[in-house]
């Protein structure tokens, strides 16, 4: 859902070539979901512990200092958008970000003795899915609103930031860290 959300902040900023940057988005996030949780699942325990305690404070600076950008640029007086999700560079830095938290799910696949690679498609395929319905339609309303709809892609990045935070120094820990 994570990438769901960030889809659809890009889909508001992102008015040109929208099915091809739309699925490009849609791809790359879902090969992230897909191969996060693989990485995790070879990696074993030892990762987890390592990763463990910072990973969400990658994931919430990652997504804070972009969902920052994106909110300045939308509140600027210049009409020129230089914020650019669909830039390479960008769009991996945003499937990093919404995919930290697949690596440690992939660490439980492996304990709960889940068949990974049927698991991963499921999560590839319905992030596929998901992240070019969002990026569609919110297209559509960022092409209705205009670009201060960026200020809101922003917020929606920073929102998840947060959310990323507070699950992991609110839940309590993984049975076993």
């Amino acid at each position: 859902m994570d990438a769901t959300a960030v889809s659809i902040s890009s889909g508001l900023v992102i008015q040109d070539h929208r099915l091809l940057n739309g699925l490009k988005m849609a791809m790359v996030f879902g090969l992230f979901q897909a191969l996060m949780p693989v990485i995790g699942w070879l990696a074993g325990i030892s990762l987890f512990s390592a990763i463990s305690h910072y990973d969400h404070w990658i994931a919430f600076g990652l997504l804070g200092i972009i969902g920052g950008h994106m909110i300045y640029n939308g509140s600027s007086s210049s009409n020129e958008n230089t914020f650019n999700p669909a830039k390479f560079s960008m769009l991996l830095l945003l499937a990093i970000a919404t995919s930290i938290d697949a690596l440690a799910a992939g660490l439980s696949f492996a304990f709960l003795n889940i068949r990974i690679f049927r698991a991963v498609l499921i999560i590839g395929v319905v992030t596929i899915i998901l992240s070019a319905t969002g990026f569609g339609f919110a297209n559509t309303v960022g092409k209705k609103f205009g670009s201060k709809v960026e200020i809101i892609g922003g917020l929606i990045l920073i929102g998840i930031g947060i959310k990323i935070l507070i699950q992991h120094l609110f839940l309590p820990p993984v049975p076993w860290q």
